[in-house]
């Protein structure tokens, strides 16, 4: 019985071995099935992390720091990165009146992460340059359309000339002493001096700047007449330093209220210009969508629109799809190609 006994005690010592030895095997295997799981949930991870934004994004400028689209630009760039949850950085790119920068944005991948900021001029180009290396229509994605810009035709503040009708007189009295400052050949500014000139029967004589030198040479008695945009001269003109006598557009700006449109005053000229934001052709409909709305709830708060109007434009109301967009910026290339052609104007 004795030795049945110690049999029995060496099988159950032996049974709890393995027991034992189970356990660590099963454990040992469902570490290893868990290690296996690893590679599959950082996929999946990675995953989750490439949607888009997963990384800044640049917004190129074509013009100058301190331009009217690089304070919009700012402006939006703030809110955007609230937005969308990356940052947004606003990339100017100056030179050859926005093509430089606008060539640019165009060669950057259709990825979502470059976009370009920029004005009028950019419907402008195709009417004015031969050979651009960026066809506007084709190469790039419209996304929305921010503010409409208007300009002013703006003389120093101790200048004589308080109205257009003094501008138009002292023109037909001595047009080789007057001249006006554009942002560059081909601009809208230089489209509106062009149709001054013809609707009102004069000659100014156009001098064009391409980084930024016209206020200077405005407050440096270099130029009688400058015409810039609202957006970055309002503030010179609440200091005293500039007065405007006119802006283009159907309506006055509640930032200067004092100051007519042309058509107010006797020039029967509206057109106006804007600041918009495009896309590499290419990107994603999902990505423009997406900026789109992400843009447009922007647009709409009332921190916003006021910040706009405080700068010297008007804000897009309603707000614009990226198809509606579309379709108003390709008739918008026709106009101002149809503007060029009836002002003359040219590049020197």
């Amino acid at each position: 019985m004795k030795q049945h006994h110690k049999k029995s005690d060496a099988s159950l010592t032996a049974d709890l071995e393995r027991r034992k030895t189970n356990r660590r095997i099963a454990q040992t295997l469902s570490g290893l099935a868990s290690i296996s799981l690893l590679p599959n949930l950082w996929a999946q991870g990675v995953a989750a992390k490439g949607s888009w934004p997963n990384q800044p994004i640049r917004m190129i400028s074509p013009w100058t720091a301190g331009s009217g689209t690089d304070i919009i630009a700012r402006l939006i760039a703030e809110k955007l990165s609230t937005e969308l949850g990356v940052p947004v950085i606003v990339e100017p790119r100056p030179g050859a009146a926005g093509n430089i920068g606008t060539a640019l944005a165009a060669n950057q991948p259709a990825d979502g992460n470059t976009l370009l900021v920029t004005s009028a001029s950019f419907a402008i180009s195709p009417a004015i340059y031969r050979n651009l290396s960026y066809d506007p229509v084709r190469d790039f994605v419209p996304v929305t359309k921010l503010a409409t810009a208007p300009l002013l035709v703006l003389v120093r503040a101790d200048s004589p000339l308080r109205t257009m009708a003094d501008l138009i007189a002292l023109t037909k009295k001595d047009p080789k002493s007057v001249n006006y400052g554009s942002f560059g050949n081909g601009s809208p500014s230089h489209l509106i001096g062009e149709s001054i000139n013809r609707l009102a029967g004069i000659s100014m004589t156009h001098v064009p700047y391409s980084t930024g030198g016209a206020p200077l040479d405005l407050l440096g008695g270099r130029l009688t007449v400058a015409i810039l945009d609202a957006l970055s001269q309002t503030p010179q003109i609440k200091a005293g330093k500039m007065r405007a006598l006119a802006l283009n557009g159907l309506n006055r700006l509640p930032s200067i209220p004092d100051v007519p449109t042309l058509v107010e005053s006797g020039i029967a000229f509206d057109t106006v210009g804007w600041q918009a934001v495009f896309a590499p052709a290419g990107v994603p409909p999902e990505i423009i969508e997406k900026l789109n709305r992400a843009l447009n709830q922007i647009l709409s708060t009332a921190v916003v629109q006021t910040q706009i109007h405080a700068v010297g434009c008007f804000p897009v109301t309603p707000p614009t799809t990226a198809s509606q967009w579309g379709d108003m910026f390709k008739k918008d290339v026709q106009t101002w190609a149809d503007l060029v052609k009836r002002s003359g104007a040219k590049i020197d």
